[in-house]
């Protein structure tokens, strides 16, 4: 006798076009997932196995119209966000900018997919960061962005876990991507990151989708409401 047949399980993964986003993508597809990737933009080399929707985070309307097509949500990650340099974010026009997407954008979409989500009884995991929890004389609006992630994330975990879906966090430290390409590659602010890292390297988005993959699986059913750093010791040391 064939083993039943089971229902396809669905991820979208915000931001998932490139760095930590797209390697969260590639980690559920490879685990089973049917993923949708939804930002602005891509790696110019695409893997065939994943969706990719052209989508403003901030857009609303958008999100609600691409949340309705799931008839099930097992998986949605925030990973959408943005970093200004140069001294934009400390004008309010920059500020404005950085919160809409990495916090307000955030938030959208678990609304938005918060019906498909209790559907499937799936969980939620957004991408908050080790600038959650400290100061940043560089970027006050991407500071104050994460940090605010951290309590959207316990607000929508206390509020949809009655109807079954748990919803976490992960604040991934000085990861080799795109967004932290200036310090990677500052000949004076390279080392000294590293220098403080007990790890003695820093992470790779790889590092963190795998937390990530955790965070929705059925080993952590017990768990909702929880920041998890990914920095290598970072934050202790």
């Amino acid at each position: 006798m064939a083993p039943p047949s089971r229902s396809p399980s669905y991820a979208l993964v915000t931001g998932g076009g490139t760095g930590i986003g797209r390697a969260v993508a590639q980690a559920l597809a490879a685990a089973g997932y049917q993923v949708t990737c939804a930002g602005l933009d891509r790696d110019e080399d695409w893997p065939g196995e994943l969706a990719f929707e052209r989508l403003d985070v901030t857009d609303a309307q958008a999100l609600a119209a691409l949340a309705a097509r799931f008839p099930r949500l097992d998986a949605l990650v925030n990973a959408a966000g943005i970093i200004l340099h140069e001294g934009r974010e400390f004008t309010a026009e920059g500020f404005r900018k950085v919160i809409d997407v990495n916090l307000t954008g955030t938030h959208v979409a678990t609304e938005a997919c918060s019906q498909a989500l209790v559907r499937a009884g799936g969980a939620v995991v957004n991408v908050a960061s080790m600038w959650s929890f400290f100061g940043s004389p560089r970027n006050p609006a991407y500071a104050a962005s994460k940090g605010g992630v951290v309590q959207l994330t316990r607000s929508f975990a206390v509020k949809l876990a009655p109807e079954g879906v748990r919803v976490n966090a992960v604040a991934p430290g000085w990861i080799e991507t795109r967004l932290s390409s200036g310090a990677l590659h500052n000949p004076e602010r390279a080392p000294a990151i590293q220098a403080r890292i007990p790890m003695g390297r820093w992470g790779q988005p790889d590092d963190v989708a795998d937390v990530v993959r955790f965070l929705l699986s059925r080993d952590a059913r017990y768990v909702t409401g929880v920041v998890l750093p990914i920095d290598g010791g970072f934050g202790i040391a």
